[in-house]
């Protein structure tokens, strides 16, 4: 642990550059173990957009085994700079926002910081419209009338005036706990960590039971004729998964300054990261499985799901669950951190609860209802799209800390806008050029997916970079920014 003395504590709090949203984390405040990070990585796992991952692989055309080991080795490749990061978080009880200055420089910093809240904003989103949907299911049962309602947004919107309605009332819901504060998330994670994975797991003995075993998609096979049709879909395929959890890779020392040791970061994340987010997919895929023997329909989606169920008290339970769980989720994987990375902005006038306000009205603008409606569009333009902007971010910091600083951080010089990691007005020049040229290689490949370009305007491999966003993002602004600095 690395604990800074009392004066130099005194010198940060008056800087402009300090909040105590931002401040370093006292020795005896650091009181995470192995296992609040293990509940951690549960809490965060069991989700909606976790059960539906495996939907977007075979719908691809992957089996069941292929879409489950593809989710596994996503998890285990971002596991990596989860750790990684996390280290310094630990080291120094810094924020990710903080940790940033080093390699970006005290101003610079606010780069990664919003890239990363940028994303967080149309993840927390995507949460609110399924929270918001889940409401939806629970009224319609009581007030018919609600799927009667005269359209209201213009079709190109993709918005039906009923889950719209819903949709906002949980918007405000989840502004109403930003207002109360952090804490008041706490019982609701707690309700979260307990109920639903008993949730998952009767739902699973549910369609064992009722789908008379496991159902035809288990034994539905791979829809590849030959390797290169499957690993041109795989690896964009992994790229997603890696994306999926891309900008908790960056933004962990947000969780980590709190850890009691090193070893509590990474055995916590370690044990239960790729093991929790695997289980809940095979989880969703067995479900989905027995819905096309019992409804004749395959059902990806756990809230239409419920749904289906002819109780209506049993129905409104159920989505009241997924209501509360999902605004636990919100307010820890998607409130939190982009609300520090805002503040980061003007640490004296942008507080968590300003931080979080922002958050909820970009939530919006992204327009979350059309990013998951389409499983392609979920995977190839959402995940590895925002992937090739975080990849690059990874691989500046993890060069910076690892071979450049050698994990030696000068924390009071981090709040300090003419310290060490001031560079010039504030900017370090080698990890921007660094930052652009990871961003770079996969803008053609990006433009070909959202249809910008046609895929024959470029040659074919430039277009096929975007397949591996995330790790050509990684590789190249790494090297980029270790050449750039070892020449200073």
């Amino acid at each position: 642990m690395s604990e800074i003395a009392d004066t130099e504590l005194r010198n940060i709090t008056t800087s402009p550059l300090y909040s105590e949203d931002l401040a370093p984390v006292p020795s005896h405040k650091r009181t995470w173990n192995t296992w609040n990070y293990a509940a951690l990585w549960i809490s965060m796992s069991l989700c909606i957009p976790t059960y539906m991952l495996a939907s977007s692989l075979i719908d691809g055309g992957m089996n069941w085994w292929q879409s489950i080991l593809t989710i596994f080795l996503g998890n285990l490749v971002v596991l990596i700079p989860m750790v990684l990061n996390g280290h310094a978080g630990a080291k120094y009880g810094i924020p990710f926002p903080v940790f940033a200055r080093a390699s970006f420089g005290t101003s610079g910093a606010n780069i990664p910081a919003i890239l990363r809240a940028i994303v967080a904003c149309g993840w927390f989103g995507i949460q609110t419209w399924i929270g918001g949907f889940a409401l939806y299911q629970m009224f319609r049962l009581w007030m018919p009338s609600l799927d009667a309602l005269p359209q209201v947004f213009p079709d190109s919107f993709g918005l039906q005036t009923g889950p719209a309605i819903t949709f906002f009332l949980f918007w405000f819901l989840n502004m109403y706990v930003v207002y109360l504060g952090v804490e008041s998330i706490k019982k609701l994670m707690v309700f979260k960590a307990v109920f639903l994975p008993l949730a998952a797991l009767a739902l699973l003995f549910w369609a064992i039971d009722a789908g008379n075993g496991l159902g035809p998609i288990l034994e539905q096979p791979s829809k590849f004729s030959d390797s290169p049709s499957f690993f041109a879909f795989f690896f964009p395929a992994l790229t997603g998964m890696v994306g999926f959890w891309a900008t908790l890779s960056l933004n962990i020392p947000d969780f980590t300054r709190y850890a009691k040791s090193q070893k509590a970061q990474v055995v916590g994340q370690a044990l239960a990261l790729p093991s929790s987010m695997t289980l809940f997919s095979f989880i969703g895929v067995v479900v989905t499985s027995a819905t096309t023997i019992i409804y004749g329909t395959t059902i990806w989606d756990p809230v239409v799901l419920a749904g289906k169920f002819d109780d209506k008290l049993l129905v409104s339970l159920a989505m009241v669950a997924v209501a509360i769980s999902t605004l636990a989720t919100n307010i820890a994987a998607n409130i939190v951190s982009p609300a520090n990375d805002f503040a980061n902005l003007s640490p004296s006038r942008i507080d968590f609860r300003r931080g979080g306000y922002i958050t909820g009205i970009i939530g919006i603008l992204i327009f979350p209802w059309k990013l998951i409606a389409d499983p392609s569009g979920y995977i190839f333009t959402w995940l590895v799209g925002y992937s090739s902007l975080l990849g690059p971010v990874g691989g500046i910091l993890i060069v910076d800390y690892y071979f450049i600083r050698k994990q030696q951080l000068v924390v009071p010089d981090l709040y300090n806008s003419n310290g060490l990691y001031s560079y010039r007005n504030g900017f370090n020049s080698a990890a921007v050029i660094a930052l652009l040229a990871g961003i770079l290689p996969n803008v053609p490949g990006f433009l070909a997916t959202i249809k910008v370009i046609g895929a024959d305007s470029m040659p074919e491999w430039i277009i096929h970079l975007y397949n591996y966003a995330w790790f050509v993002g990684f590789g190249v602004s790494g090297v980029i920014y270790w050449l750039l600095m070892r020449r200073r």
